[in-house]
């Protein structure tokens, strides 16, 4: 039996467009406090016309997403940029680790020391991951899952290989007995490298977490800050970011969390409502549940 948590999957394996952007007055008051910053907030060129990039360290840089200025019934997101090339990624299972319990996201951080911690897919009520699940090469015990053909996968044992992926099962073909990637977990493909919605249109709205691949190759982390349909945030980055490759999509509704470690942040950036990004970025906002199984991130040494 599957867990209470996975509410945002059920139903949504599949067999609007555009509007102008508006700039309210209140976006002009706080023209100030991007400018402040203008040395460390990046042109968005690569992505998309109206976001602003905030470099946090050497491969990793964020930002506040307006996604509904572009796409109205898609709430706002948390936009993560890791550059595989200067950033490892890591799997990490609470029993692999011996853990008697899963840790909630801080505490993953803090064990861990991992530069962005993000969750992974789903899991049954015994924390049971759904799905392939590798660490360091090594296969946890999961299965894999017949319909999601999702798969992140990272830190590959040939070098010829990007160092992260996410690859989409129905056209990319993984050796489970010699994986060709050391950290892989496997959940729901979102949208493919065809521009396919590969979840359906009907199903129930979540907090959702996003993982997308660009064409520059980077691995690009999005979570809502409000519940949306996994269907509306796909045709969202299909339209709007056209840079993302190909997508898959992590456990929704309150396991949904990212977590940026605090002490990279030289500067802070307030959103029209006056919420910090470093407030949002560490979770402040919201309540946490223990995650079984948690992805991290940090610098190559």
């Amino acid at each position: 039996m599957k867990r209470q948590h996975s509410e945002s999957f059920r139903g949504w394996v599949s067999v609007a467009p555009t509007t102008k952007r508006h700039h309210s007055s209140r976006w002009s008051r706080f023209r100030a406090t991007y400018l402040l910053v203008a040395a460390s907030v990046l042109p968005s060129s690569s992505i998309a016309a109206d976001i602003s990039w905030l470099q946090l360290s050497d491969g990793i840089r964020v930002s506040v997403w307006k996604a509904q200025d572009q796409c109205p019934i898609v709430p706002r997101m948390l936009v993560v940029d890791l550059d595989p090339e200067r950033i490892k990624f890591s799997v990490h299972y609470y029993a692999q680790e011996g853990l008697s319990e899963p840790h909630k996201i801080d505490q993953w951080q803090k064990r861990t020391g991992h530069h962005v911690v993000f969750n992974a897919g789903l899991f049954r009520e015994n924390f049971a991951y759904l799905g392939l699940l590798y660490k360091d090469g090594r296969p946890l015990g999961s299965r894999r899952h017949p319909s999601w053909r999702g798969l992140f996968v990272a830190e590959p044992s040939d070098s010829g290989l990007r160092k992260a992926r996410v690859l989409d099962l129905d056209s990319e073909a993984f050796d489970e007995e010699q994986p060709p990637y050391r950290e892989v977990a496997q959940a729901l493909m979102l949208l493919d490298h065809t521009g396919r919605v590969r979840v359906r249109e009907s199903g129930k709205y979540a907090y959702q977490t996003i993982v997308g691949e660009t064409m520059a190759g980077h691995i690009l982390l999005l979570k809502s800050l409000g519940a949306a349909r996994l269907y509306d945030i796909a045709q969202c980055v299909k339209d709007v970011l056209p840079t993302v490759r190909q997508a898959m999509a992590m456990d929704g509704g309150s396991s949904s969390d990212i977590r940026i470690l605090e002490s990279l942040w030289q500067k802070d950036i307030d959103t029209e409502d006056r919420t910090s990004w470093k407030s949002l970025f560490a979770g402040n906002t919201g309540s946490h549940i223990p995650l079984p199984t948690v992805i991290g991130a940090s610098p190559r040494e």
